[in-house]
């Protein structure tokens, strides 16, 4: 396992609890220390068989299992707390700072005790600047970063995603920091501490939107399963016979082929006329910018697609998409994804070993998989204090992390200096995760095709309004 060597003590009560999660994913000992009477999270909903109880908190368990629960009061009991401090290598906190000075959870004297540690702390706003001591929601946090102004109708307020996301974006960048404090330690023996901000970590959800506003482009408004720029309405969500589909129904040198194809299927099957099937989907977007395709065409070719879809199965429509290579997929329900044949296919459900109610049911299993360090089968979820015994009978024998002689060379070091990356990807999600190498300091060799030409150089917005490979914002 990656992290075996690794303990980490999880001071988060119900929000953040993902980056303690991902740690003992892969491997670390996490310890998830909670209150007398348990950990404010175990009172939050669903429940099974809808027993309202805190061993029955099925979105506790969601991001419990795989650790250690100790049940510790820490103001009362600071000596024990300071053990743990000193035996640990990570320690993760979202308490809100007024919260935080009411315990001894000051990143400076915890260091006195363990130079190596390093520090985790998850906030709505960061610990500092004006709105560091705000309330905050999932609700105003998605609000302040930008993704709400494009969720929702255009003629009502704006609305989140159902499932709070905003803190689960910081824990996972909070995982990330965590880990390359780690790797650092090894230079320079010294431990530090990570802030991890959920409305910095949310501005990535609006993608190439906040470049727009940085360069006074148009920026995308919302509108129900796509997005409005200006006049044009781009429609990513279209009916099934069973539900939905997403569509990638745009243009451009890279997605016009897609649309092509598209809109051979839906005249194949009676939805349109030739004309409409052979209009210049490459060129499209610059007709209808410079009016050459008026936009209320547009909209009648959009309302050709849905009645084709609509006549359609989602199944159907994803046989068509395999076989034509369109840009479609279905959308899929919770119960959808819960009987995917894929995930049976790779065995993705779990069933934690242990005992008792969290033991019962089948579970996310591994985000990642290693070839030579595979993730172990995950402990399930653990009831209130269920290891304090266990923990504070190794404590006596738990060596205090000792931080190597700090070497001052290592201080003028990106944490990740001297890795080199070749990167073979494309569009946004991989040039995503080597950019934040290459902000570690990595140094990343981006290879690219010579004969097709990478998605993103084609997507809005543009420097200067210039459609060119080299001026995409987003690239």
């Amino acid at each position: 396992m990656l992290l075996t060597p690794y303990r980490v003590l999880d001071l988060t009560r119900s929000y953040g609890m993902l980056c303690g999660q991902m740690l003992a994913d892969l491997g670390a000992d996490v310890i998830q220390i909670e209150p007398p009477g348990g950990a404010d999270g175990r009172g939050m909903g669903p429940f099974l068989d809808h027993t309202p109880d805190p061993e029955h908190s099925l979105y506790w368990w969601g991001y419990s299992r795989g650790k250690r629960s100790m049940e510790l009061d820490i103001a009362a009991q600071a000596q024990t707390f300071e053990q743990l401090v000193a035996s640990a290598d990570i320690l993760i906190e979202s308490e809100p700072l007024d919260g935080q000075a009411a315990l001894p959870l000051a990143y400076e004297p915890l260091a006195q005790l363990n130079p190596g540690l390093i520090y985790v702390k998850i906030s709505p706003y960061g610990p500092t600047g004006p709105k560091s001591t705000w309330a905050a929601s999932d609700i105003t946090i998605a609000a302040s970063a930008g993704p709400l102004a494009m969720t929702g109708d255009d003629d009502r307020a704006p609305v989140r995603v159902s499932i709070p996301q905003s803190y689960n974006h910081a824990a996972a960048e909070a995982a990330v920091g965590a880990l390359v404090a780690l790797h650092e330690r090894v230079h320079s023996g010294r431990g530090q501490r990570v802030d991890a901000s959920a409305q910095q970590a949310m501005t990535l959800a609006t993608q190439g939107n906040i470049l727009s506003a940085a360069i006074g482009e148009t920026t995308a408004n919302r509108i129900a399963g796509g997005l409005k720029a200006g006049e044009l309405r781009i429609r990513l969500t279209y009916p099934a016979k069973d539900g939905f589909v997403s569509i990638t129904h745009i243009f451009g040198a890279t997605v016009g082929p897609a649309t092509r194809r598209l809109m051979e299927y839906v005249y194949e099957n009676g939805f349109c006329d030739e004309a409409t099937r052979d209009k210049d989907w490459v060129a499209y977007g610059l007709l209808l910018a410079t009016g050459e395709e008026p936009i209320a065409e547009f909209e009648r070719v959009k309302a050709c697609v849905a009645a084709c879809t609509a006549s359609k199965t989602k199944a159907e429509l994803l046989d068509a998409a395999m076989q034509r290579r369109l840009l479609l997929a279905p959308m899929t329900t919770i119960e959808d994804v819960v009987n995917a044949e894929q995930f049976a296919d790779r065995d993705y459900f779990t069933r934690p070993s242990g005992t008792g109610p969290s033991a019962q049911g089948d579970y996310p299993g591994p985000f990642a998989r290693f070839s030579q360090t595979p993730m172990s089968e995950p402990l399930a979820p653990p009831s209130i204090g269920q290891h304090t015994a266990e923990i504070l009978s190794g404590l006596p024998q738990a060596s205090p992390r000792e931080s190597v002689d700090s070497n001052d060379a290592a201080q003028d070091r990106l944490p990740l200096e001297g890795l080199k990356v070749l990167d073979f990807m494309w569009a946004l999600a991989g040039p995503g995760c080597t950019r934040i190498l290459a902000d570690w300091g990595a140094t990343i060799v981006r290879v690219e095709s010579s004969s097709k030409l990478d998605v993103i150089r084609t997507v809005r917005p543009f420097m200067q309004g210039d459609e060119l490979p080299e001026k995409s914002a987003l690239f």
